[in-house]
């Protein structure tokens, strides 16, 4: 996820221990040579250092022990599927300007390198302040004449920039450079990539989802046995009465981590557990509908947690909750699927072969259902005023690719694949302890649709939330508050009127993966 936490993004807030390079995921080298088509090297050369030995850390490959044979499918990794000699004879000695928190400007210079040489493109970097990335690319686009060509940005702002018309279409690149979508799960491609049934904008690049990790010594001291993954949390009342237990069980180890603060942090947790309550945000209308009994459920759910987590949470986004999760202060944890990834890493975590991440606790309500949540995570977009949006896209499609993105995942840096052969891959699965679960619920994921104001939205809501978190207000106050606000910032970008970006029917497929599916419980 690159969205900013009090200025700083995941990304540069791990740099200190993130391989620099490639493994960022994402970059350009400011100085790197503009080739001749001629001069080029040999693409199978520049491809074969794209590999385990040259870009995943050399203590993760020694810890793990981990061969030289890739993370990913070959077959599937659009970087050996391509034609370069073909992309060169349309693209060599082109530009291409890339949009990037500024944060991110050093350890990116690095990773465009093999781009370049592959297709002959030269990569200029755009640094924008990562604390104020998205007013000034807003500002840029109403401008007419940004700056960049391609960005990555925090996906729940996808509608506020394709809405507007400041995205490229990327259907026919998708097409004409045979871009496997299909290897992408469907919530991301339909929440990071489509928007509405208005085409391809964007190509998934961070996918996140969260999950719930659990401390193997702790839990297995309170119920006695080994852990299992779907049955020994199998509700959230279960989680309830497990983390008070744990509460008690080591002073300086709460029962529960929690990302409850002001705005979309809370949003993200009240949604996670909302999801598995049978919470839809909208009707078929557009209407929000979560201030019903699922909604207040699922606050509650929050509520009692609370009581056993640590000192705080109400003040927690991800980093608090992260350093707390890492530093062996928690025994168990709500947060992203990379807390279970870096908790492998002794170079970050205290907890080493203590933990384990389990399916989605289910909820005992009418209407619940199992539906894991896909929340926040980025994408990888090309301006609409592009000079070069074709040699864009194919740089996005480079920084994406099943190779790179598993690889990052084996860095354990925070940037997360997406791709159904990565995460179904064994050598992968062995340096990421989440990835089988992870697989397995992608297939069921929950996710709020990127139309435009979502991210305004879930800020709003999410201080609702967090008055009540705090007891200034009841759950259902706040919901129903929430829902006001909500449709306020509908209104304004035109929902409720004859100038709706799209029907509800156009999202609603990504709104639950699951939908239809039978259960796998």
């Amino acid at each position: 996820m690159r969205v900013n936490i009090n200025g700083t993004t995941r990304r540069s807030f791990l740099k200190s221990s993130v391989a620099a390079g490639l493994a960022t995921g994402v970059g350009t080298s400011l100085a790197a040579p503009v080739f001749a088509q001629s001069s080029l090297p040999d693409p199978a050369t520049v491809l074969a250092d794209i590999s385990v030995p040259k870009y995943v850390r050399e203590d993760y490959r020694k810890l793990y022990a981990m061969s030289d044979e890739p993370l990913w499918d070959p077959k599937k990794d659009w970087i050996r599927t391509v034609d370069w000699e073909a992309v060169r004879a349309e693209q060599a000695g082109k530009t291409v300007r890339f949009a990037i928190g500024a944060a991110d400007q050093e350890s990116a210079a690095e990773g465009l390198v093999p781009f370049e040489k592959l297709s002959g493109i030269k990569v200029e970097l755009v640094p924008i302040p990562d604390d104020s990335f998205y007013d000034k690319a807003i500002a840029e686009f109403i401008s007419g004449n940004a700056s960049f060509d391609a960005l990555q940005f925090f996906s729940p702002w996808l509608g506020d920039f394709a809405a507007p018309g400041f995205l490229a279409r990327l259907d026919d690149y998708a097409e004409k450079w045979k871009l496997p979508l299909d290897d992408f799960y469907d919530t991301y491609r339909l929440n990071y990539g489509q928007f509405g049934d208005k085409g391809l904008y964007g190509i998934p690049f961070d996918c996140d989802i969260q999950m719930v990790h659990l401390r193997k010594g702790y839990v297995e001291q309170v119920t006695g046995g080994p852990i299992d993954k779907w049955k020994t949390v199998e509700t959230y009342d279960d989680l309830i009465r497990l983390s008070g237990e744990l509460n008690k069980i080591e002073p300086g180890v709460a029962g529960v981590g929690l990302m409850a603060a002001r705005g979309f942090w809370s949003t993200y947790t009240w949604e996670h557990i909302a999801a598995q309550c049978g919470v839809d945000l909208f009707d078929g209308e557009w209407n929000p509908i979560f201030n019903n009994d699922a909604g207040i459920k699922a606050l509650e759910i929050i509520l009692d947690l609370q009581k056993n987590a640590a000192q705080g949470v109400a003040g927690w986004g991800w980093p608090e909750n992260r350093a707390a999760w890492l530093g062996g202060q928690l025994a168990t944890n709500i947060s992203w699927q990379d807390s279970g990834t870096q908790a492998m890493r002794p170079d970050q975590s205290q907890i080493v072969d203590d933990f384990v991440t389990i399916y989605e606790p289910r909820v005992n309500i009418e209407g619940a259902r199992f539906a894991p949540p896909n929340i926040a995570g980025s994408t990888s977009c090309v301006a609409a005023t592009s000079q070069n949006p074709e040699g864009a896209f194919l740089m996005l499609a480079f920084l994406t690719t099943a190779s790179i993105m598993s690889m990052n995942e084996a860095n354990a840096n925070g940037v997360a694949p997406g791709y159904k052969s990565v995460l179904s891959n064994e050598r992968l699965r062995a340096v990421s302890q989440p990835a089988e679960v992870w697989a397995d619920s992608l297939d069921y994921a929950w996710c709020a649709p990127r139309i435009p104001g979502m991210f305004e939205m879930e800020q709003a809501l999410g201080n609702e939330i967090n008055r009540a978190i705090v007891g200034q207000i009841p759950a259902k106050e706040a919901l129903d508050n929430g829902a006001s606000a909500w449709r306020s910032i509908m209104k304004k970008n035109g929902f409720f009127s004859s100038r709706e970006p799209f029907a509800y029917s156009a999202v609603e497929a990504g709104t639950w993966a699951g939908r239809g599916k039978p259960s796998p419980i």
